[in-house]
């Protein structure tokens, strides 16, 4: 019988041995706990590619202990290809290495505080950004006093779920969230539904004299219903304060989680014993409440896809490399420079390269921004995520891997991530001294009570913790963010984090990309000059269209809403030129003017792109293509400029359609030919000069400055990169949604405000009742549902929010404008 291997290692697997792993739908066999534990970890981090592409079988972990080997295979360096990569010199020399993490838990900024002061101490770290509303960690090492295995179980230790953040982990995070936080929301809003029918029965029967054993029947199976809210519900405010109480940082899980345990064990108290009172409603109702407003929240940033799985998305898995002569498919990550690679129509370039023999357009939207196809001949540059278009290409590779253009760029986004400015709730921030405040009050009030009276000691002091309970002050930032963004929603704008809603009032300037963003960013007709009588401007269209109806060319979609009128033959398309074919036995061809007709006339003076139709006898017309402004853009700037926000245009299109586009919608700071390196470097010299910026735009090559500006919003036709580095995503191309979210910020603001104020100056009122034990413990309960009820009614009104418009510019005149 022959032996069988270790999947992982390759040493015989001994006799009777269980251990297995299933990897890409097949168990496969493991020598060791070791080998299993590693190649588990691989299969759940969503890297199971890496047992596709590599080479040889895998070192046996030291040791059997799979707790010990279980972060062990982050550091292969096969594994640390999907998360990690190049960043720079330190200052002693020494190459740094950048780790993209995803970090489950995560729930509000102490979170944060806590994972970058915690990874930041250690040796090696040189660099931590936490972002609380992706769940993502970016983390600068020195590889030489640091290993990736250790950020894991750093991680793990102090609460967190750490994983690489890959596409694959991201859906999954965003998955295990969901499902947990509906299951707990259903739990916690069941439990306040059939408590609070007890409690009234309690209420009412106090004032009308209640049989005592029908008392005792209602408060066990109070106990009984928010047992479950308690146990199961409220568990994440508990698995927080533990954290925050472990890093000796006080957070808003705190109060809530004593105030939450406190009342239940003095219910569960009173109700064993028979004495004193219970506040189950109380319990589910502000569990409810603070788990409703975080489920909105976070179903909104997943909406948002924030959690993207970056450039390894944009290129293919495997390409087709020339070995003497002969294609075979390989692993993108097998290339290397000097390699020649064959480009069918459609594929996407693995590995930037320099063209050997073959003539194309190729589709570098992604990177230049620019929708038109860039042609390519013998001698010319292609770059890896940018696609081929309508003929094979050879191409030697000259970068592959991390030295790629379009790794260039997820390096740019990087460092804008990690110095993007730190955003913190109000709230939170009025919390921090608030909770201290508290805890002080009540340990007071128990202290002073215990020598005075001590058998009110403990309810006087639970009667503080409750009356003053910061579910009010918890709510007022969360409830209001949660209404604005649901109305932003409805009106057309995805809300990827509460923190845009407060960046929006502090903003100075607006920063526009052009193509897609401005304009449609699809080629149109604007404009047809007839050079025959008897030709009509629809005749035109018509026998464009039909030449049009087979290319593939970003061009013929603007021809699309005339494709079927008519029906071309012995269509040829000359790659650069243009198109030949017949129709009614008459030849027709369109594109350049020299290949249109034998003499061409004067190009028209019109700014655009011009084809020439031309047939047997001669040309016929001159058809204009653009790309058309989008209507609501001219009105957007306008309300924007009248907000106080200075206006600006950075495109990567380097024509004169820069220029005359930033005049017709009345932008006067504008710059064409901007890369993307100068697009980050204008917005770092704009926040250096105090400005707060908003970036808008939809290409890849906007994905650095979208993730450094202060506030970012993609279009939804926007490259996949792009929406998962926005602060929110356009979904209707309407851009006076831009207008409306600010003035809806600013109402939002206020709403926080005047929540905040309110909390604080309730509890500013009750503490010193409640501390004179003039409050009995069920009238703070009271207090405190009246007091989350109206934080909750005030938020609400922004749902009911609708913008103010001055007398907006029509469509009509906009499109007009544009032809012109």
């Amino acid at each position: 019988m022959s032996e069988i291997s270790c999947f992982h290692c390759g040493l015989p697997v001994p006799a009777g041995s269980r251990h297995s792993v299933v990897i890409s739908g097949a168990e496969r066999p493991m020598c060791c706990p070791g080998c299993e534990a590693v190649a588990g970890a691989i299969v759940a981090g969503g890297l199971d590619n890496f047992y596709r592409f590599r080479d040889t079988t895998n070192q046996r972990p030291e040791g059997d202990n799979p707790r010990e080997a279980r972060w062990d295979a982050f550091d292969l360096p096969e594994l640390q290809q999907q998360f990690v990569r190049d960043w720079g010199s330190s200052g002693e020399g020494g190459d740094l290495k950048l780790a993209s993490l995803l970090v489950g838990g995560i729930s509000c900024a102490a979170c944060v505080w806590l994972i970058e002061k915690h990874l930041g101490a250690l040796e090696g770290v040189e660099r931590v950004s936490v972002n609380a509303s992706t769940q993502r960690a970016q983390i600068v090492f020195d590889p030489q006093h640091m290993k990736p295995s250790l950020l894991f179980a750093e991680l793990a230790r102090i609460g967190y779920r750490p994983a690489a953040a890959t596409a694959a982990n991201s859906e999954e995070l965003i998955l295990t969230e969901r499902r947990a936080a509906l299951r707990r929301l259903g739990v916690a809003g069941l439990g306040t539904m059939q408590v609070m029918m007890f409690a009234i029965a309690l209420y009412f029967g106090e004032a009308t004299g209640i049989d005592a054993e029908m008392e005792r029947y209602f408060r066990w199976v109070s106990l009984l219903v928010a047992t479950p809210v308690v146990l199961y519900a409220a568990r994440p405010f508990f698995s927080a304060a533990w954290r925050s109480l472990r890093s000796r940082h006080l957070s808003m899980d705190v109060p809530v989680s004593l105030a939450i345990g406190l009342a239940y064990v003095a219910s569960f108290y009173a109700t064993v014993t028979g004495t004193g009172d219970v506040y189950f409603e109380s319990i589910s109702m502000f569990t409810f409440f603070l788990l409703l407003g975080r489920t909105v929240e976070m179903r909104a940033r997943h909406r948002a896809g924030l959690a993207s799985g970056g450039l390894a998305q944009l290129l293919p898995l495997t390409a087709t490399r020339l070995d003497l002569g002969e294609a075979r498919e390989v692993p993108v990550a097998a290339l290397v420079a000097g390699d020649r690679i064959l480009l069918r129509p459609g594929d996407t370039v693995p590995a930037d390269g320099e063209v050997l023999e073959g003539t194309s357009g190729v589709d570098e939207s992604l990177l230049s921004g620019e929708s038109a196809l860039q042609q390519k001949t013998t001698g010319s540059r292609v770059y890896a995520g940018s696609v081929n278009g309508d003929s094979t290409l050879e191409v030697r590779v000259t970068a592959a891997g991390q030295s790629t253009r379009i790794s260039a760029i997820e390096r740019l986004v990087e460092r804008a991530q990690l110095e993007k400015p730190q955003q913190v709730a109000l709230a939170d921030r009025v919390a921090g001294w608030f909770v201290a405040v508290v805890l002080a009050a009540a340990g007071a009030a128990f202290a002073f009570w215990w020598q005075v009276a001590p058998e009110r000691a403990f309810w006087i002091a639970l009667s503080v913790l409750v009356v003053t309970c910061p579910c009010a002050l918890s709510l007022a930032t969360p409830a209001a963010l949660a209404a604005a963004t649901l109305r932003l929603q409805q009106l057309g704008l995805l809300i990827a984090g509460g923190h845009l809603l407060e960046t929006l009032p502090r903003l100075t300037r607006v920063v526009f990309d052009k193509t897609g963003t401005l304009t449609q960013g699809e080629p149109r007709i604007l404009q047809i000059q007839l050079l025959r009588d008897g030709w009509t401007e629809q005749r035109v269209r018509d026998v464009a269209a039909a030449l049009e109806s087979r290319s593939n060319h970003p061009l013929a979609r603007a021809f699309r809403p005339w494709f079927n009128n008519l029906q071309a033959r012995e269509l040829v398309m000359h790659t650069g030129r243009g198109i030949e074919g017949r129709l009614d036995d008459m030849g027709y061809r369109l594109g350049r003017a020299d290949f249109a007709a034998v003499e061409p006339p004067p190009l028209p003076r019109s700014e655009g792109q011009w084809l020439l139709l031309g047939d047997e006898k001669g040309p016929v017309a001159w058809i204009g293509l653009g790309d058309q402004l989008r209507a609501s853009a001219m009105a957007a700037v306008s309300r924007l400029r009248d907000s106080g926000l200075a206006m600006e245009l950075l495109s990567g299109d380097q024509s004169a359609e820069v220029a005359r586009l930033a005049q017709s919608v009345g932008i006067t700071d504008y710059r064409a030919g901007v890369s993307p390196e100068e697009k980050l470097e204008r917005l770092q010299q704009l926040q250096a000069g105090g400005e707060k910026v908003l970036m808008v735009g939809d290409g890849l090559n906007d994905v650095p400055v979208l993730s450094g500006a202060d506030a970012s919003v993609a279009m939804l036709s926007a490259a996949d990169l792009a929406q998962s580095r926005a602060d929110a995503i356009l979904l209707n191309g309407d851009l006076q949604v831009l207008p409306n979210a600010l003035q809806l910020s600013r109402k939002t603001r206020r709403i926080i405000r005047q929540n905040l104020a309110w909390a604080l100056g309730y509890n500013v009122l009750a503490l010193p009742l409640a501390v004179c034990g003039l409050v009995p413990p069920w009238v703070a309960a009271l207090g405190m549902s009246a007091s989350s009820l109206i934080v909750v009614l005030n938020a609400l009104r922004l749902s009911r929010w609708a913008p103010r418009r001055r007398a907006a510019v029509s469509d009509i005149s906009v499109t007009a404008q544009t032809a012109r």
